[in-house]
């Protein structure tokens, strides 16, 4: 009888305590760096807003009580710790001058569902909410976009109104691994977060999607990320405020300043954390998608298995622990392209077809192209196991990961190989010697 091993997943608010066999060195857990939290948050937001990359100071940049002055912040998708970010940004504003009456926050939703009441409280604190106004964006009401020419690549840009208007342009962020984009914070603040849907459509199309370069940890040569800096430059921004996170959602860094400068510094500094090397792929990969908020539903829950795809033989097995609290979810078209076809290849062909647009196709393509490599377990608390067929995913047996993970070993036989990433996306795993991914399962 071999010996347990208890792991802890990122799963939902409380985590998820599995038991796997202990397979000695074909067991490996892969975890980013542990960074400590900075030891004073307020003093680290100050000084970062104080000493900024290649930038003036915040307070220098207000001119007078009469200055319109856009905030924008991430929605609720995202772990970033806004109720602690935001009071002392605009405590930073007023101080020198600015008038609560003349700021606006704007919740940059991207494509998701706006944030409201308890929700909205809960993400921005009461002091907040009830002392200045705050505006989702909406992508798809182009009365509140404007638009502001055509990117290099062929994109019409249009961006949220109020924030073009404002006097001072300010955007705040959370810096982590992205699957396609490269690094989530800095520009994509603009593009998705108050962009209007074309704009992000065509920025996240199939053939951008498809991309080889279009990865994690790609900036510089990523053509999405190419897309989004130069809508970011069209639209223009004063400061950028970025904070990166360890598993306990502490912030370990800021990187304030000129948007793109302060940006890259940070990707860097979460790309010496976040990506973590490994020998060889293995038969068996579990993953997380960090936990809530991030976990929330399963159109997130992709960004996890394709963490784990990375590191998965072909042929092999990637099971995801995502609590799915919104469902797959209800709003948006992803769970309907799902449905459009029987298996995956075939959902892969029509989405790269030439008539074929759709939003959220792009979380569909991917998914698509992981299934093709691997096949996709799915442990959730809220989908049925109907709705997760319905996905094209298989769900665990009877709930359970450790069953699952049971039935496998004995499908793969005695040597096979478990990588277990209990904070998801938030670990890059990467091989060594690429070559050894194509080793027969």
């Amino acid at each position: 009888m071999l010996k347990k091993r208890q792991i802890e997943l990122a799963y939902g608010k409380t985590g998820l305590t599995i038991e796997l066999p202990d397979l000695g060195e074909n067991l490996q857990v892969v975890e980013p760096a542990f960074v400590e939290g900075v030891a004073d948050e307020p003093a680290a937001l100050v000084a970062a807003m104080r000493q900024p990359i290649n930038s003036r100071p915040l307070r220098e940049m207000v001119t007078g009580p009469d200055q319109t002055i856009a905030i924008v912040f991430c929605d609720v998708t995202r772990p970033m710790p806004n109720k602690r970010v935001l009071p002392v940004v605009l405590a930073e504003l007023e101080a020198a001058g600015a008038q609560r009456r003349n700021i606006v926050l704007i919740n940059a939703t991207g494509l998701h569902r706006p944030n409201e009441g308890a929700e909205l409280r809960e993400m921005l604190g009461d002091f907040v909410c009830d002392n200045y106004r705050v505006i989702n964006h909406n992508a798809f009401d182009k009365s509140t976009l404007s638009h502001l020419g055509q990117t290099s690549f062929g994109a019409e840009v249009w961006v949220c109104r109020e924030y073009l208007q404002a006097d001072l342009k300010i955007l705040t962020g959370f810096i982590e691994p992205h699957f396609f984009a490269g690094f989530s914070g800095g520009p994509k603040m603009i593009t998705p977060g108050i962009s209007g849907g074309d704009t992000v459509l065509h920025a996240h199309n199939a053939r951008m999607i498809g991309d080889p370069q279009s990865v994690w940890g790609s900036i510089e040569q990523n053509p999405i990320h190419a897309e989004i800096r130069e809508s970011a430059a069209m639209a223009g921004s004063d400061f950028s405020l970025n904070v990166t996170l360890n598993k306990n959602h502490e912030i370990t860094a800021v990187f304030a300043g000129e948007v793109f400068a302060s940006h890259r510094e940070g990707c860097e500094f979460v790309r010496r954390t976040a990506m973590q090397p490994v020998e060889r792929p293995f038969d068996i990969v579990i993953t997380t998608n960090s936990g809530y908020p991030l976990d929330q539903n399963l159109y997130q829950a992709v960004k996890g298995m394709s963490a784990a795809a990375l590191v998965v033989k072909p042929g092999g097995t990637i099971i995801s622990a995502a609590e799915c609290s919104d469902g797959i979810p209800n709003h948006g078209p992803y769970k309907d392209i799902l449905k459009l076809r029987s298996n995956p290849g075939e959902l892969l062909a029509l989405i790269n077809s030439p008539d074929f647009k759709m939003f959220d196709q792009w979380q569909a393509q991917v998914q698509a192209i992981i299934q093709l490599k691997a096949r996709v377990f799915l442990k959730s608390g809220y989908l049925s196991e109907t709705q997760v067929r319905e996905a094209m995913l298989e769900p665990v047996l009877n709930g359970s990961i450790e069953e699952t993970v049971e039935q496998l070993l004995a499908e793969y036989g005695p040597q096979a190989t478990i990588c277990v990433l209990p904070q998801g996306p938030q670990t890059v795993p990467y091989l060594t010697n690429p070559a050894l991914e194509l080793a027969p399962v």
